[in-house]
């Protein structure tokens, strides 16, 4: 698998933010925030941590990766085209009728989606049964899961994490995208969230704070799951919703609009691509 250096994982990831830019624009579809705010997990998965072959998507001794926040479906669509899963082309036909890519993971269609998600709270319990599957059949693939913040707000989350915890699944990672906005408000003006990380360290997981957007950071503590304490680790990254574009940066308009022509070409302007 490739292992990009810190430059090279810095301008994957802003190629993969103008590839979630363009579908975005060319489906008129929502969610472009969210996806801008993940793409650098993204990055360090796929192109540092992940033990996956594009050419075998379903060897019993992968890694998994399930993104629980299947809104942000676009950001792993083109994260596992530009992997090799499926051919690049393939991304315009996002959210199309007839297509494959559509607008929220769907279940046993592309290669490299390990669930359907969407309606948020399921891609964590997915998970921590995976890891329990993994340890009883003696396999040591690890399972990592992006949560949205505000998917915390489920009670599916936290049933999931005392089961985790209690059977002490050290290979299963939860990522929280913590980009401080939900659908309609702030995430912590609708539930108390914070101290996030506290709270999972509560419930028994080994948590790290860090920027979310440091990809060389996130690379380094995902590649060390298990990480030698024996728990599940959550790791709280404080992203920013619509990082890489000044002007959608932490505007929640761009939860539900896609940009124009000219803003596609203003944002790509931004990340440096042509």
């Amino acid at each position: 698998m490739p292992t990009l250096d810190g430059l090279g994982l810095r301008a994957r990831a802003a190629q993969l933010r103008g590839r979630i830019i363009d579908m975005c624009h060319a489906a008129s579809s929502a969610h472009l925030g969210s996806s801008l705010s993940c793409a650098d997990v993204l990055t360090a998965a796929y192109w540092h941590v992940l033990k996956v072959d594009p050419a075998h998507p379903t060897d019993p001794l992968r890694d998994r990766f399930i993104l629980s926040k299947g809104h942000a479906a676009m950001a792993i669509y083109a994260a596992l085209a530009m992997r090799g899963f499926f051919p690049e082309a393939e991304l315009a036909t996002y959210n199309q009728d007839g297509g494959r890519l559509a607008e929220h993971p769907p279940a046993n269609q592309l290669p490299g989606v390990e669930a359907a998600t969407g309606s948020l709270g399921h891609g964590l319990p997915l998970a921590a049964g995976i890891a329990l599957a993994g340890r009883i059949q003696g396999r040591d693939y690890r399972v990592f899961a992006l949560l949205s913040d505000g998917e915390n707000n489920e009670g599916s989350v936290w049933e999931a994490a005392m089961f985790a915890a209690g059977q002490r699944l050290e290979n299963l990672c939860a990522i929280i995208d913590y980009n401080k906005w939900q659908a309609t408000d702030r995430s912590n003006d609708v539930l108390a969230l914070a101290p996030l990380a506290d709270k999972w360290r509560a419930f028994g997981w080994d948590a790290v704070e860090l920027d979310g957007h440091d990809v060389e950071a996130l690379a380094r503590v995902m590649q060390k799951v298990p990480n030698g304490s024996g728990k599940p680790v959550a790791i709280v990254a404080h992203t920013v919703k619509g990082k890489g574009v000044s002007f959608m940066e932490d505007d929640n308009n761009w939860h539900y609009r896609a940009p124009t022509a000219a803003e596609v070409a203003l944002a790509r302007a931004e990340l440096g691509l042509s």
